[in-house]
């Protein structure tokens, strides 16, 4: 580990998207030392979310090339002068949230998102600029970081510490976003209460943390959704009481909502969190709450900028709400789901699925697609 004296350019390889349907390329490209308030960190683990996907087709703007990962775990090489809150040799996960603890947004207890430190969707550095290039050519990031490349540079406000002897490194990469995420909706979002009723539409790693955050709110009745069948025994694993295949040849001919009105007496359920990002599931999810009550959490990112609902729910009083990062603020709630996974209060072990080695990264969304996948582990 070097002190940012002695840090120089470092040329690495990494998962570089060239543009819009254009297949993944492994590079070897620059990464610059930390500027004052930058980190520079070695990428043990990163993982793979839906949302890398939903860049390489332009999501949230077509910026190129671009270097994927937002889920990670590593080890801080060297760091900026003005870095105080970690050091080189810590270990840290990287967080597409900022919390700074003082503006208008973060002391409101209103919402996740930081005036200060804004979510960042341009793929550069808070300074407009950019600490990684191919054959000079400048390489964006995805959200605060870049976590398929060995090495990246982020702002020290967008990594937590962690401590290894706690949780497990490759765990450790899913609470970068996507488990936290759905956890984070069932219990700060929406604050789910004991004895309530909840569906889940989308058993991936956010719908089974969503599944997860719903249990330990004290949630009686988890209804899960996926036409994966084989998602079934990993929602039991997290909490669910019921499942639903829309696929089923008996469900063919009904609704989503319908389904889930079937199992709850006809009045819908008290929460519903769509972890999908399908467009049409977006409705669902507000027709399967309860009437005048119930609250659709949506989730699942999506590149679809317009979607249609029905109005009469929201008129009668139902909550249509979105969430990013379930809101969890990166610097008080993480730490507590850290703290969690020391108590063994939920096992992020069977979230793992599949594990490839960065050079087989351009495989990842193919393997996406495999029935039996949840969390794709990249190890570098």
């Amino acid at each position: 580990m070097s002190k940012l004296s002695d840090s120089k350019v470092i040329t690495c390889k990494a998962v570089v998207c060239w543009g819009i349907g254009e297949a993944l390329k492994v590079e070897e490209i620059q990464i610059e030392p930390p500027k004052s308030s930058e980190v520079r960190v070695k990428i043990l683990y990163a993982s793979v979310c839906h949302t890398d996907l939903l860049y390489t087709k332009g999501f949230p703007a077509p910026a190129f090339p671009r270097v994927l990962g937002h889920e990670g775990v590593g080890v801080v090489e060297s760091v900026g002068e003005e870095v105080t809150d970690v050091k080189a040799g810590d270990f840290v996960i990287p967080t597409f949230m900022a919390q700074c603890q003082d503006c208008e947004y973060c002391v409101s207890g209103k919402t996740n998102l930081c005036l200060k430190y804004p979510l960042p969707l341009s793929g550069l550095m808070p300074d407009g600029t950019s600490r990684m290039s191919v054959r000079g050519q400048r390489l964006y990031q995805a959200f605060s970081c870049s976590t398929w490349s060995e090495y990246m540079v982020a702002d020290a406000i967008y990594v937590l510490k962690i401590d290894p002897s706690i949780i497990d490194l490759p765990h450790a990469s899913f609470l970068s976003c996507g488990f936290s995420t759905g956890f984070g909706a069932a219990w700060k979002e929406a604050g789910v209460e004991q004895g309530s009723s909840v569906a889940v539409l989308g058993l991936g790693a956010v719908g089974l943390g969503a599944m997860e955050g719903a249990r330990k709110q004290g949630a009686v009745r988890i209804i899960g959704i996926d036409k994966n069948e084989k998602k079934r025994k990993k929602g039991e694993a997290f909490g669910m009481t019921h499942f639903i295949n829309p696929t089923d040849e008996e469900n063919d001919q009904k609704s989503i909502s319908q389904l889930v009105k079937e199992l709850t007496g006809g009045i819908g359920v008290d929460y519903c969190f769509e972890c999908t990002g399908a467009p049409h599931l977006l409705n669902q999810a507000l027709l399967a709450t309860k009437m005048g009550k119930g609250q659709a959490i949506i989730i699942g990112a999506g590149n679809h900028p317009t979607v249609e609902v029905s109005s009469l729910p929201l008129l009668l009083g139902g909550t249509l709400k979105g969430s990013v990062f379930g809101g969890l603020k990166p610097q008080t709630d993480l730490p507590v789901l850290i703290e969690k996974c020391k108590n063994k209060e939920f096992q992020l072990g069977e979230l793992l699925s599949h594990e490839i080695s960065l050079e087989d990264a351009d495989k990842a969304f193919d393997l996406m697609k495999h029935p039996d996948c949840v969390k794709i582990l990249i190890k570098l």
